[in-house]
């Protein structure tokens, strides 16, 4: 009898747990829709990679440069945006240029020389913000990997193009209004955060 019980049991045990990995599954591929009265979330990440324009959208021109970062050989950083975020994180957004005659392969100082960082290929993970009235200095953040929130995979620029990036820092404090955008191989900028 306690045998047959036994089976019983395990039966009933392993039909439950079929049933809530069916649940599950059909969990897992309905969508949600987003209530009309609740904002869409976002991402504290932005996607790597160099385009933004997704589908047939194009990507906006910017209309603003808040900062110009000059690199060697005609090489040009345009910062259009540097947004604060509920989440502590300041964004900075913008267009790497190459204003020469000529195809030029980015350097690889621009990475920074942490190793967990480099490994991941060419990036902007070298680039800092400093905070002279705070007497602080903000680094890239990077993922559990140690890959740089940034733009990363950056190789070649041919002449006159322009790559849109982007860069992701713990925010300075609120009364932090300019920062210096330092990036290694490019001169200082100044850069106003709003």
């Amino acid at each position: 009898m306690n045998a047959r019980h036994t089976r019983k049991t395990r039966r009933g045990m392993v039909a439950v747990a079929i049933a809530s990995v069916a649940l599950f599954a059909a969990g897992c591929g309905a969508e949600e829709k987003p209530s009309e009265n609740k904002p869409a979330s976002t991402s504290a990440t932005p996607q790597q990679g160099a385009s933004t324009a997704q589908g047939s959208q194009k990507a906006e021109e910017p209309t603003e440069t808040l900062a110009l970062a000059k690199g060697q050989k005609g090489l040009e950083l345009a910062i259009n945006s540097a947004e604060r975020d509920t989440g502590g994180f300041l964004t900075v957004k913008g267009q790497l240029r190459n204003r020469s005659d000529s195809s030029l392969a980015l350097p690889s100082q621009m990475s920074g020389d942490e190793t967990e960082v480099v490994k991941h290929g060419t990036s902007l993970g070298g680039a800092t913000l400093v905070d002279s009235v705070g007497k602080k200095r903000y680094y890239v953040l990077r993922d559990t990997d140690g890959r740089p929130l940034t733009t990363i995979g950056l190789d070649i620029l041919p002449a006159g193009k322009a790559v849109d990036v982007f860069l992701q820092f713990p925010a300075p404090p609120a009364n932090s209004t300019e920062v210096s955008f330092q990036l290694p191989t490019f001169e200082p900028a100044a850069l106003k955060l709003s």
